[in-house]
């Protein structure tokens, strides 16, 4: 097999994925100090879950990016705990607050996938070709 493939435990892997989600009501919001934060937030919450982001661009209105998701969580859980933990870091860092955090809404429900497979050079071009 290809060294590509990731393993965990008794299987070999390759689970990519391109997601674009947007913040709540599609609000311009993603540019200056947000902007610049989210990078490291989301790098550092998709290493949290085994996973591993790819190739990422935030636009002033979505996101894009492709991310890979080991198989022992669903694209539900991973992509819901990058959202969620990311809002309540933009909360914490940008807006000042600490503590009583629930209620916090930063992105709309929901999120486009689609599977990357064996075409990842075509995923890669259709998140770059978003700058």
């Amino acid at each position: 097999m290809s060294e590509m493939y990731q393993s965990v435990s008794h299987s070999r892997w390759e689970c990519t994925y391109q997601v674009v989600f947007i913040p709540k009501c599609r609000r311009k919001m993603l540019y200056g100090e947000i902007r610049k934060q989210l990078g490291v937030i989301f790098h550092e919450l998709a290493r949290q879950k085994e996973g591993q982001i790819i190739e990422g661009h935030l636009v002033s209105d979505h996101v894009h990016m492709c991310i890979k998701i080991p198989p022992t969580y669903a694209v539900a859980s991973g992509i819901g705990f990058l959202k969620g933990k990311s809002a309540l870091a933009i909360a914490r860092q940008l807006s000042g607050k600490v503590r009583n955090l629930t209620g916090e809404h930063f992105w709309a429900r929901g999120y486009a996938v689609s599977t990357g497979g064996f075409e990842l050079e075509a995923v890669k071009q259709s998140v770059l070709s978003h700058m």
